[in-house]
């Protein structure tokens, strides 16, 4: 039974709660929103866990994890989501709309852990989701209700505890959830711990004194490493009657808790506690290396650093787990919320939050770089695991009183937001930075300026995008940056071509003619000759734009970027092909998608174009089957990258004019049939189909399945659940339902598990 997918790993047992994860699973059946209510460290999350878990069986399309601890803006909900289920941006509609379009037709359960503090948004998005989609069903933990229509609450209780004033048998107590809690956790931190007649008692008082709550059970049992169960009883006690004596207003499990906590953090050492508060800033989980520079200060030094951490997780206040062979921690939500606390009242908040920030900036800007190399899949993986700490250095910056640092970041993060189809959040922090108060560079100011204006450009927001663009380039010409001045005349020029405002685009040309005679910098030459070739392919005047072009990719084979050449070369098959040269465009994508297919990660965007060139050379080359294919992989493409603008809308050929004639030269039934073949392929696979230049056998997709269709029933048959196969995939769940689905039609069989049976006992996987 797989795990949903995104869910916290189980790194301790869980123990208990049967009779609640029997009676949360009753609900999961029944109601279509249910919440978790409780104090922190009630145990919301390990329960959703577990009820998820005993669940997934019965969603076909399975169950996604949604932590919403490290967001700290109710925007970021819908995004969390969204990128939980790799539901791709879409101009066409709100990112809302696009989550419960994609899950419209799916039987799906999606957990929503830690709400409390987003409580509207979420309240929002479910509402929203749950009325478009009939088999949602959204499982939530929540200190509140969401307060929404449909709303089933369900209360978490505390761990059974024995009775008070009531003698125990030995063997009894057994029976009792906390005690089997604190005994399983005493056990791990202390091997040799066993309940005997002479601390029975104490162990019974230990468990109702902490109310039944699971996390200060924890917390105590980690503590029988170097106190016996009568000392701790002793000591809870005393401590308690004190800690809890300022706090009437509190619930009484949250002033247990609280106090658990309080006491727990008290029997820490001088630097323990420093180490201890500090690492309250990090979200979703950090690093040694990220330690260090965050902790390191006044008296800790940082070859203390590994040690302390140490020390923490031995007294469960921070788990250690492993992740791609590197240690990383993560404290526990409750825990870390106690630590901002502290964090506040030691006086240091704000210094510890610069240097959490300022480890970011400078991680972002390592990475910035390489996202556009060999190492850019290592990078992208990186970058994803510390989204949820780039975005607490984001709001700290932003919201706070250094904007040029959290415009320094975002703007560093440009690639990731593109790779990673997050301009939503991108463009979101680029423009509250530049709304933000606090002194800015010009260039800092004036790239911020650029990039959210391109973000804009590609969400079909034009009129913005030229607002921003043009007070970018507005900057970059007060720097006499010529690079950058280069960059935004290419930028507006795409944005004038989308208005279809060709008066602007001359004026632009005009700029750029008289720019590239004065200008040192040969790059900027460069890009000024690419802008200028694509203004004049677009005006059809395809010779000149030939002209051009090569003589910027000349100049930037010459200085080394293989960033540009590639952009270069995708002009030149469009000049070729609008020229009717249909051998040099044809040998000019093959050299495109041949760098493509030797990427890990593939610039989506580009495999549309070259898939779509592909496409028209086929059908001018009378191959009608091949070019219906390599279409129907194109629009499958752009379907699923929410692309509103491409390079074919403004051409002076109506290329979707040519391929909508396909339709004329094969029956429907074959277009059909040839259309869905295509849709069907990876862009890995399209890439392959497009390179083998005959049209033959062999080159059409083969078998009763698609290559797409075998790789996922490969992994289906791997044990790997639906969610699972999409975040190895990296494919939305409405993708891998709807492959299944075909697979199940092609195969004649109504299940995963009759499917992988079907198709092994043929032969397919």
């Amino acid at each position: 039974m797989g795990r949903p997918e995104g869910a916290p790993l189980g790194l301790t047992s869980f123990v208990g709660r049967e009779r609640e994860v029997t009676e949360v699973g009753r609900l999961l059946a029944s109601h279509p929103l249910i919440t978790l209510t409780g104090a922190g460290g009630a145990g919301k999350t390990r329960l959703a866990s577990a009820a998820a878990l005993e669940a997934v069986k019965d969603f076909e399309d399975g169950a996604w994890w949604v932590d919403l601890a490290p967001l700290s803006h109710p925007d970021l909900v819908p995004q969390a989501v969204a990128q939980a289920l790799n539901v791709p941006e879409t101009p066409a509609r709100s990112l809302t709309d696009a989550i419960a379009w994609d899950l419209r037709e799916l039987e799906i359960l999606i957990v929503l852990d830690n709400c409390e503090h987003l409580v509207g948004a979420c309240a929002r998005l479910a509402d929203d989701l749950l009325h478009a989609c009939p088999g949602l069903v959204v499982l939530a933990t929540s200190r509140e209700a969401l307060g929404i229509g449909g709303e089933r609450n369900f209360p978490v209780p505390p761990l059974s505890v024995p009775e008070p004033d009531h003698a125990q048998a030995l063997e009894s107590l057994q029976h009792y959830e906390a005690v089997r809690l604190f005994v399983e956790r005493a056990k791990a931190a202390a091997p040799g711990f066993e309940v005997t007649e002479a601390n029975a008692a104490a162990v019974a008082r230990l468990c109702r004194r902490l109310d039944g709550m699971p996390l200060a059970i924890e917390l105590a049992a980690a503590r029988t490493r170097v106190l016996s169960v009568e000392q701790l009883a002793s000591r809870l006690d005393e401590s308690f009657d004190l800690l809890t004596g300022g706090n009437r207003t509190a619930m009484p499990r949250q002033r247990t808790l609280r106090a658990a906590i309080d006491w727990s953090y008290e029997l820490l050492g001088d630097r323990e506690r420093i180490v201890f508060r500090r690492l309250s800033v990090f979200a979703g989980g950090f690093t040694l290396e990220a330690a260090e520079a965050v902790s390191t200060g006044g008296d800790i030094e940082r070859d203390e650093i590994l040690d302390l951490l140490t020390r923490l997780v031995d007294k469960s206040l921070l788990l250690a787990m492993d992740w791609d062979g590197e240690a990383r921690y993560r404290l526990l939500e409750t825990v870390g919320q106690y630590g901002q606390e502290r964090l506040q009242e030691s006086g240091e908040a704000e210094p510890v939050k610069e240097r959490h920030a300022e480890y970011f900036l400078a991680l972002a800007e390592v990475a910035e770089p390489e996202l556009r190399g060999a190492r850019q899949g290592e990078w992208l993986r990186r970058l994803d695991e510390e989204h949820g700490n780039l975005r607490v250095a984001l709001g700290w910056a932003v919201e706070g009183d250094d904007a040029e640092l959290g415009l320094r970041l975002a703007g560093a993060l440009e690639r990731f937001w593109w790779a990673r189809g997050y301009l939503g959040e991108g463009r979101g922090w680029l423009e509250r930075g530049l709304a933000a108060r606090g002194p800015l560079s010009v260039s800092t100011r004036a790239k911020a300026l650029n990039e959210a204006g391109w973000m804009a450009l590609w969400q079909d927001d034009l009129v913005r995008a030229v607002e921003l663009l043009e007070e970018g380039l507005a900057s970059y010409k007060d720097l006499r940056d010529e690079p950058h001045i280069a960059t935004s005349l290419t930028n507006l020029g795409h944005a004038a071509l989308h208005q279809d405002d060709r008066a602007r685009l001359k004026a632009l040309c005009e700029d750029a003619q008289a720019l590239r005679t004065r200008f040192a910098d040969r790059w900027a030459i460069a890009e000024l000759l690419v802008f200028l070739g694509m203004a004049a392919l677009y005006e059809g005047d395809h010779e000149g734009a030939t002209v051009l072009l090569e003589e910027g990719m000349a100049t930037f084979r010459d200085i080394g970027d293989t960033q540009r050449v590639p952009i270069c070369v995708t002009y030149l098959w469009m000049a070729a092909l609008e020229g009717g040269d249909t051998g040099r465009a044809a040998a000019l994508l093959e050299e495109d998608l041949r760098r493509l297919r030797s990427l890990e990660f593939k610039l989506q965007i580009q495999v549309y174009d070259d898939l779509m060139g592909s496409a028209v050379l086929a059908a001018l080359g009378r191959q009608p089957a091949r070019a219906t294919r390599l279409w129907g992989a194109a629009e499958d493409l752009r379907e699923a990258i929410g692309l509103s603008i491409a390079l074919w809308d403004h051409t002076p050929t109506d290329l979707g004019a040519q391929l909508s004639a396909l339709r004329s030269h094969l029956d429907e039934a074959a277009f059909d049939a040839m259309w869905l073949e295509g849709r069907a392929m990876t862009p890995v696979e399209a890439i392959e189909y497009a390179l083998d230049a005959e049209e033959t056998a062999s080159s059409a997709p083969s078998g009763v399945l698609s290559g797409r269709e075998t790789e996922i029933l490969v992994l289906v048959a791997e044990g790997l659940t639906n969610p699972q196969v999409a975040g190895r995939l990296y494919l939305s769940p409405r993708t891998v339902g709807q492959h299944l689905r075909s697979v199940y039609r092609k195969l004649g069989v109504p299940s995963r598990a009759a499917a992988v049976k079907e198709a092994s006992e043929r032969g397919l996987i």
